[in-house]
């Protein structure tokens, strides 16, 4: 049997191992938790456990316990802000999309015409065709005129009243001047095809002299010939 004395001394070192293990528990380090970090709009610094609402509308720093940069935290957008940025977006993907697109058609071109005689050659083709439609056109008008010359003959005895002449004489030349009129139509639209042709070959022809000229030309010199030059030393 312990004796009272010796009851107080066991209850007395109980209560030191106790508190022992209790300042243990505190002084143990939990877990740390990330930082984040911005500077605001006031140009200070700010840190916190969690993202900054004063930063949202800025960049903002994710860092580990160590100081190491976990993630950065783009700005917040409204939705105009949301609604313009992805027109911006469009916008660089459709000039990136023209600008394939024209190399593509470059490419085409090259491949088309891989030099100048070739290209000389289909112009003249094209010209050649639409002479050849203006031909008959020309010769079309020179049955009707020469069809012309009998109906004014039969129109002679009507001379002093035309009105007088048989309504199948009257039509016949009424279809007759209708018809070379259409026909003189046609050869003028046939001019205005040959000067469009004429100026889609232009074009074609300055650009594939320099595309011509860049195929030709070593590298370091075509690299040359398409940077900027450097600005002088002053």
């Amino acid at each position: 049997m312990l004796t009272g004395l010796a009851k107080k001394r066991v209850r007395w070192a109980a209560g030191l191992l106790l508190a022992g293990l209790g300042l243990a528990a505190l002084a143990q380090p939990g877990p740390k938790s990330d930082i984040y970090t911005c500077i605001d709009k006031n140009g200070r610094r700010l840190t916190a456990d969690r993202p900054i609402p004063e930063c949202m509308d800025r960049e903002q720093r994710e860092l580990s316990p160590t100081g190491t940069v976990r993630r950065v935290i783009g700005p917040t957008l409204s939705e105009n802000e949301r609604a313009a940025q992805e027109a911006q977006r469009r916008k660089e993907q459709e000039e990136r999309n023209r600008i394939a697109e024209e190399r593509r058609r470059e490419r085409v071109l090259l491949a088309r015409y891989p030099d100048k005689p070739a290209h000389d050659a289909e112009r003249a083709a094209a010209l050649a065709h639409i002479d050849e439609v203006k031909a008959t056109a020309q010769k079309r008008i020179a049955e009707l005129q020469e069809r012309r010359t009998k109906i004014d003959e039969e129109m002679e005895f009507y001379r002093k009243d035309p009105t007088k002449a048989p309504m199948s004489l009257q039509r016949r030349a009424l279809e007759n001047t209708d018809e070379i009129a259409e026909q003189q139509r046609f050869l003028a639209a046939q001019e205005q095809e040959k000067a469009r042709v004429h100026q889609r070959f232009d074009a074609e022809l300055a650009l594939l002299k320099q595309l011509w000229a860049g195929r030709l030309a070593p590298p370091a010199q075509a690299g040359a010939a398409t940077a900027a030059p450097a600005p002088a030393a002053r």
